[in-house]
């Protein structure tokens, strides 16, 4: 947990000095008024844009920067994606003894800095993609002017938004059971969710752990038959069917759930030692939409075993399009895909 709140602190000291950095692309201009300073944005060329970071965007950096591409990366809010709010990682290779989902991230930008990529701890709130030079704008003003572009920008866990449930994230709390249920084997823990996601993980869960309460808050699940027959055949897999959790309860880690039945009114407690909210994810793709074919969840689409998308010049990686499989591991091998992609985009367009 140390370690967690180190790298959070990094993470915001790192932000403070590239939000004051932004400001050398920016040209200053005195409107002549006493102590006003206005600020007008300076268009910027770079051969290769990434915007986002986690392992894809770090990835696609590093192999990017060893191309000579000299990408410029924008991070976005959380730089390193959610393995920055993830504690112990123990299934990405090369890392034999685990690592802090922090301390991994830092590891990849130090990487990606050592090939010299531009990094800048900034959102980019813009894009304009009618090309064959791609434009984008971030949050301090700056435009930047691609030929290629390699979106990162991920996706975020959706969250019931109950009490206790952020505070013990990293605690017992978790939006990812095939990242984190290893920590949970023999004991008791409880599942949110009634579609695929939710019956894939409980029973993933139920491989591993003692038993796994499957708290649905319909009479019915949303779920494909066959994922439906999985669960129900799971013996120490327990539905409670019309059944919402309320509260998460435990002081500094998870010790249990209080859920109440929406049809009787009825509350009870589980004791569980881990809590899994499997109610989707959300791609941060929003300002693409107008750009870039979005499937019906709003994930980048991408042609097959590749990066690149319905606009040329424009690679996507990373869960910013991948709902399937979401891991670590995925995500830097399509960033490492993308900047592949991009490089033989911009030997074949001649920039």
């Amino acid at each position: 947990m140390f370690n967690l709140i180190c790298g959070k602190i990094q993470f915001v000291c790192r932000r403070a000095f590239a939000l004051k950095s932004a400001s050398e692309y920016l040209k200053r201009v005195n409107t002549g008024r006493a102590g006003v300073v206005t600020f007008a944005a300076v268009m910027e060329k770079v051969k290769c844009l990434i915007i986002g970071s986690g392992p894809a965007g770090y990835t696609a950096a590093i192999y990017a920067a060893r191309a000579g591409l000299k990408p410029v990366m924008y991070t976005g809010p959380q730089p390193g994606g959610q393995l920055m709010i993830t504690n112990d990682v123990e299934n990405y290779p090369g890392y034999p003894e685990g690592r802090m989902g922090p301390e991994m991230m830092d590891d990849f930008r130090r990487q990606a800095e050592r090939f010299e990529t531009d990094i800048r701890n900034e959102m980019i709130t813009r894009v304009d993609f009618t090309g064959p030079v791609h434009k984008a704008w971030s949050e301090s003003g700056a435009e930047i002017h691609a030929p290629a572009i390699i979106i990162a920008t991920g996706a975020s866990a959706k969250w019931l938004g109950i009490p206790n449930e952020e505070r013990l994230q990293n605690a017992g709390v978790s939006a990812c059971a095939v990242c984190d249920g290893f920590f949970y084997r023999k004991q008791e823990v409880a599942i949110v969710g009634g579609g695929d996601t939710a019956a894939e993980e409980s029973t993933y869960l139920a491989k591993i752990c003692s038993k796994v309460h499957l708290l649905v808050r319909r009479d019915e699940m949303r779920a494909s038959k066959i994922m439906q027959e999985r669960v129900m055949n799971t013996p120490n897999l327990i539905v409670h069917w019309n059944t919402e959790a309320e509260e998460v309860l435990g002081q500094d880690v998870v010790d249990g759930v209080r859920i109440v039945n929406n049809k009787t009114g009825e509350k009870s407690v589980l004791p569980v030692t881990g809590f899994f909210v499997a109610i989707g994810h959300k791609p941060n793709t929003d300002i693409f939409k107008d750009w870039l074919t979005l499937d019906e969840s709003g994930y980048i689409v991408t042609n097959p075993g590749r990066t690149t998308t319905n606009i040329p010049g424009v690679f996507a990686s990373g869960d910013a399009q991948d709902k399937i499989y979401r891991q670590a591991v995925t995500a830097a091998g399509t960033g490492c895909m993308a900047a592949l992609d991009a490089e033989r985009y911009l030997v074949e367009k001649g920039f």
